[in-house]
């Protein structure tokens, strides 16, 4: 059984641009990429850090030799302990796809912004 919670009102998290939460023993961020809500279990799937705390930014993309490309800014999260980056988008680590953030379900209702958790 899963059930919604309310985490608060996106007008008070915009402020603020992420926020980690912790209910029912479950603790997961909160980030608004382009528009979106996501919320990410709180758990760096590599060594377990704490990777909510880690920073936000973007990354360098593939370019040529000599060529420097930044992009995705605002869109990657990166581990706090062995700086992984993960695509906020998709939980998705960009070196490796196939090893993921676990996400949770968001849902926004006027300026209400809700996560289903699991039970």
């Amino acid at each position: 059984m899963k059930r919604k919670h309310w985490v608060g009102k996106i007008s008070d998290i915009q402020q603020i641009k992420n926020k980690i939460f912790k209910i029912e023993g479950i603790e997961f961020g909160l980030y608004e990429v382009k528009g979106t809500w996501y919320a990410w279990n709180n758990f760096c799937p590599h060594m377990g850090a704490s990777i909510c705390k880690g920073l936000v930014s973007g990354t360098r993309l593939p370019s040529l030799v000599y060529e420097y490309k930044y992009g995705m800014s605002d869109q990657i999260l990166r581990c706090p302990w062995h700086g992984w980056e993960f695509d906020l988008t998709n939980g998705r680590l960009l070196v490796e796809p196939q090893t993921k953030l676990r996400g949770y379900p968001v849902e926004i209702q006027d300026d209400e912004i809700y996560v289903t958790l699991p039970k």
